[in-house]
């Protein structure tokens, strides 16, 4: 094992992979911007290291500094956490190339998946079910319109790069397809550099699912399905485990088995190792293949209570030279478990809403552990300023409990137990969502928050 890591990241994720670390006995190294000097993640680490400005292509973005920093201090590896440089293979390289451990997956699996229109021709190529759509990009228009005859409308326009829903619009006939495509091109040129676009098939309800996979390079898991189909703006809201989908308003086990090894087949198809997510849209009885993320996933949490893993230490380990100590037969469900992301912002209009915060009162201590079927992650606490420089995620609740409906009730008291003063924050409409007669009997799918 490590005996130091650098984490390459801020907030709630730069915490948990702290505490992860500190059960191995590893220490921990932070890294922050000048925003982020009194950060919580600071504190949470043994040392830190200024990067630089607030602007993340100045600080947490900058490959360089990140490794300097790593040298600097003589952290033998690098977890990126999520967002940032987590799913840059130019990243993974650099860490080769200087001799540090990358916590993920290899450089080769990340490029072959970087692309997601590429990726799309390996999965169909190993057996797994994609999206109606596009053979590559279509830059120009006469390619647009073939390609959109062939699949039929309503379309998805995607952008080839990036992810977090940025570069994506739908297009129900010609002239909103073009219109799409340029939209989505100057948003993706702008978001990540590259402006290559593809098309999908837009299902109008789909669900969507997810595999947490895990793998050492020798042996590849499917840690079991979350379902993530409460969305805004392609941002997932909520997360359960095990998916509803596979147990409301009737068990599917032949689907969900189904499922489980078209995330194995997606993985070994570009020999994918560390912990990653394939995820998956779910129309009927039918699943089709969207991307698969080669980091880990904010949701994590969810698997873990199910599972009773600690994912983050795993990929610690994998990355270390460690095998699995366990095998597929070995994962067996335990209970059920949903999280809500607490976001500073309007929670009507989704609106970021930096500022101070006044109050960051929890129901349970936020300590990543679980009391009485709670569980808090937390980047902030009273007194921290929320900046317009990053992303919105203040805190995740997690609720677990033998059933679904026991989870559900655990997380609504918890939730009228959440204090946030300052910035404004979704808190009310996850009590909303979870007060719902739809969410109760599972009838989720993309579009629950526009009927709600």
């Amino acid at each position: 094992m490590f005996s130091k890591i650098l984490i390459a990241n801020r907030g709630e994720i730069a915490c948990r992979v702290a505490r992860a670390a500190r059960a191995l006995g590893v220490r921990t190294v932070a890294v922050y911007s000048d925003a982020d000097q009194t950060a919580l993640h600071v504190k949470a680490c043994d040392e830190s290291v200024r990067l630089g400005p607030a602007p993340a292509k100045e600080s947490y973005l900058d490959i360089g500094k990140v490794l300097a920093a790593a040298r600097q201090t003589g952290a033998q590896a690098i977890h990126p956490g999520y967002g940032f440089l987590s799913e840059q293979a130019d990243f993974a390289q650099a860490c080769a190339a200087a001799g540090i451990v990358f916590v993920g997956p290899p450089p080769e699996a990340m490029r072959a998946l970087k692309d997601k229109a590429q990726a799309r021709a390996v999965m169909r190529d190993a057996g797994v079910p994609v999206v109606p759509g596009s053979d590559g990009h279509v830059g120009e228009e006469v390619a647009a319109r073939a390609a959109a005859a062939s699949v039929g409308f309503p379309l998805l326009v995607k952008a080839a790069a990036g992810g977090g829903g940025i570069g994506m619009q739908v297009a129900r006939d010609e002239a909103e397809l073009m219109k799409a495509l340029r939209a989505c091109a100057d948003r993706a040129r702008a978001s990540f550099g590259k402006d290559a676009v593809y098309l999908e098939r837009y299902f109008e309800q789909p669900r969507h699912v997810e595999v947490q996979i895990l793998g050492d390079g020798h042996l590849t898991l499917a840690i079991g399905a979350r379902e993530c189909s409460i969305q805004r703006r392609h941002q997932k809201v909520v997360e359960e485990a095990p998916a509803t989908a596979f147990v409301l308003p009737e068990p599917r086990p032949a689907v969900l088995h189904k499922l489980l090894d078209a995330g194995l087949k997606a993985a070994r198809a570009v020999g994918y190792a560390n912990a990653g997510t394939c995820e998956f849209l779910l129309v009927g009885d039918d699943f089709y293949f969207i991307e698969l993320n080669a980091r880990l996933q904010v949701e994590h949490p969810v698997t873990e209570a199910t599972t009773g893993l600690d994912l983050v230490q795993l990929q610690l380990r994998i990355a270390a030279g460690e095998h699995l100590p366990i095998g597929q037969d070995d994962l067996q469900p335990r209970g059920h478990a949903i999280e809500c992301r607490i976001n500073a912002e309007d929670p009507v209009k989704f609106f970021p809403s930096p500022g101070k915060i006044a109050r960051f009162e929890t129901p349970v201590p936020a300590d990543g552990a679980f009391h009485d079927g709670i569980r808090i992650d937390a980047g902030y606490q009273a007194g921290d300023t929320v900046t317009p420089f990053y992303d919105s995620l203040l805190a995740k609740i997690i609720a677990h409990a033998p059933t679904r409906g026991e989870a559900i009730a655990k997380l609504r008291a918890a939730l009228r137990n959440f204090a946030v003063e300052g910035p404004k924050t979704n808190l009310p409409l996850h009590e909303k969502i979870l007060a719902s007669e739809a969410f109760a009997k599972g009838a989720l799918d993309t579009h629950f928050l526009e009927r709600l």
